[in-house]
């Protein structure tokens, strides 16, 4: 059922029609959406459904602008009802790329991280470099997440990996990245040197919650979802490229 849901959420949000979007997700609660499936199975698809046509010129840079803006308040209604679990203790410090696409993708990641029990910081994208690694030696975050960034943001981002390794200030914060152009490129989180690779929120929620990522030294490991090993097994990272 949930593809019908995105098919008629596609075409409100690039026509811009917010009255028929609101229905359409109306009739999703009724049919017994949780706030969560509706992010994961409805509002995240029909992001990357946008996100895919306009990289391939298949839609209107204003029908992008409309269904991207739209979306957002759609997100922020579910995230608000989202049933928030019991705080961890673990801190994360998030940023993404600049765009409007990027943007949302982070949010609706790091809505779901909250809600897992992590307290998280998220700071949005356009943050330059040398203010993300200020941040997070004065904050010494358990996990740095750089989610949804764009292809031109990668040499900030190698930067920030190479940084963070040779100062050592901060050395208990694992670096984790995903979504974006992490997702649509084989191999590019472990040719970069990242430690915990997701190509969505939930595997995103699902690595940062493994036992072994939370409370174990990962060491040298290279960790992606649902391809992680033991601690003290070796892992081989595999990205996959998105549809």
């Amino acid at each position: 059922m949930s593809q019908v849901w995105i098919e008629r959420l596609f075409e409100a949000l690039t026509n811009g029609d917010r009255v028929q979007a609101r229905l359409v997700v109306e009739a999703a609660w009724r049919d017994g959406t949780s706030p969560q499936d509706a992010l994961l199975n409805i509002y995240w698809p029909t992001h990357q459904l946008l996100e895919k046509l306009y990289r391939q010129d298949q839609l209107t840079k204003v029908s992008y602008h409309l269904g991207t803006r739209l979306l957002r308040s759609l997100v922020d209604q579910a995230s608000g009802k989202l049933t928030q679990g019991y705080r961890n203790g673990q801190t994360i410090f998030a940023c993404c790329g600049p765009s409007e696409g990027e943007e949302l993708a982070g949010q609706m990641a790091t809505d779901l991280l909250e809600a897992a029990g992590f307290e998280v910081s998220f700071a949005g994208g356009g943050i330059p470099s040398d203010e993300v690694l200020s941040q997070v030696q004065e904050r010494r975050p358990d996990f740095l997440v750089l989610f949804a960034s764009a292809a031109s943001d990668l040499p900030g981002v190698r930067s920030i990996i190479d940084q963070l390794r040779e100062i050592s200030a901060v050395p208990n914060t694992k670096i984790c990245v995903g979504g974006g152009v992490f997702a649509r490129a084989e191999g590019l989180a472990e040719e970069m040197g990242c430690e915990l690779c997701a190509r969505d929120p939930m595997e995103l929620v699902e690595l940062l919650t493994m036992p072994e990522v939370t409370h174990g030294d990962i060491g040298d490991l290279r960790i992606t979802t649902r391809q992680a090993k033991p601690a003290k097994a070796k892992a081989t990272t595999r990205l996959r490229n998105a549809a």
